[in-house]
């Protein structure tokens, strides 16, 4: 039987691989449409996600470049998060 803390260490989980995939998202659509600008619904939902992640990264770290190295942070945040939200889960 799965105890309230399990479920809410889950539930934390799903959203860290949610994030994760929205962020995924974002990088793949800023290849097709470049403009920095959200233009459609889909675009905007996935910016109201992931800039909340995003956009302190960005002060932190800079661009190399063109290139926005903040995703590639993020994936790393989110992975270490996911881990330390497991181990907590136990299993």
């Amino acid at each position: 039987m799965l105890n309230p803390f399990d479920a809410v260490i889950t539930a934390m989980i799903l959203m860290v691989r949610l994030l994760w995939f929205a962020i995924l998202a974002r990088v793949l659509y800023s290849w097709v449409d470049p403009n920095p600008f959200g233009t459609n619904r889909l675009k905007l939902m996935l910016y109201a996600l992931t800039d909340p992640i995003l956009e302190p990264l960005r002060r932190i770290v800079p661009p190399a470049g063109m290139f926005d190295l903040s995703p590639i942070v993020a994936f790393l945040v989110l992975r270490v998060v996911e881990a330390v939200l497991i181990n907590l889960r136990g299993y």
